[in-house]
């Protein structure tokens, strides 16, 4: 793809940039299988499940939309439920325990394909941001050393604080190339979660990249992806893929 027809990248970060979607997987397979577990539920929660009601969501919307999956109906609560409330704000910050947990103990390291897609944006001048529904992206950024690449970072506690709605809205985006000072149109969405590639075509963003992460190219294609990739060192040119070493 030619760059020069765009001025800045968004960037999705669990799933995009760092592996923690697996990790985030993990929390989540942990947390409702606990509490199904917990409440006599016979049917399990399963991966299929994650990319059904939750995968690219704000916590306590996924934490709705799979209850809602199970005709199970909760108290909403409020963002500071302990972890032992049932409520959906207290499920969801069950959730975001065990994940704290698991980063804490295990790290995270960046995809070595995004980071050489970094590197070639940085040496292309290309404004860039991460957009997560995550209010955790700003310790997993920290955690894969990949803070300093980003000006302008929206995250769930961001758009908390801003009134903006969650994915598959594309406010989060739009705020986000409104900091950097860009279009819309002169922008490039990338997103491994169905959710998340609606919000960018919601947006009328000039591309919206899928990353197959596990949801399929097809099902990334049908909700509005312009081109899927596997790895984002796809859309590095070949000399530069080969001359900018990954860092980080």
């Amino acid at each position: 793809m030619n760059w020069s027809d765009y001025d800045a990248a968004l960037f999705d970060l669990d799933g995009v940039l760092t592996p923690t979607a697996e990790v985030h997987m993990r929390a989540w397979h942990q947390m409702f299988s606990d509490y199904l577990e917990g409440r006599g539920v016979a049917e399990q929660y399963t991966s299929d499940d994650y990319f059904a009601h939750i995968d690219g969501k704000p916590r306590f919307d996924g934490v709705r939309d799979f209850l809602a999956s199970r005709d199970i109906s909760l108290p909403e609560g409020s963002a500071d439920d302990a972890a032992a409330t049932e409520t959906v704000c207290g499920l969801g910050n069950r959730k975001n325990a065990v994940f704290s947990a698991i980063l804490d103990d295990e790290g995270v390291v960046p995809y070595a394909a995004s980071v050489r897609l970094l590197d070639h944006l940085k040496h292309e001048g290309t404004a860039m941001a991460v957009v997560s529904s995550s209010r955790n992206a700003a310790k997993v950024l920290a955690a894969a050393g990949l803070a300093g690449r980003f000006p302008v970072v929206v995250d769930g506690q961001v758009a908390v604080r801003e009134g903006l709605d969650g994915k598959p809205s594309p406010a989060t985006y739009l705020c986000a190339a409104e900091l950097l000072g860009v279009t819309a149109a002169r922008s490039v969405v990338f997103e491994d979660a169905l959710s998340g590639v609606a919000s960018g075509r919601a947006g009328k963003f000039g591309l919206v990249v899928g990353v197959d992460r596990g949801v399929g190219a097809q099902p990334l294609l049908d909700e509005g992806a312009d081109l899927v990739v596997a790895d984002l060192d796809e859309l590095v040119p070949d000399a530069i893929h080969h001359r900018v070493p990954a860092t980080g």
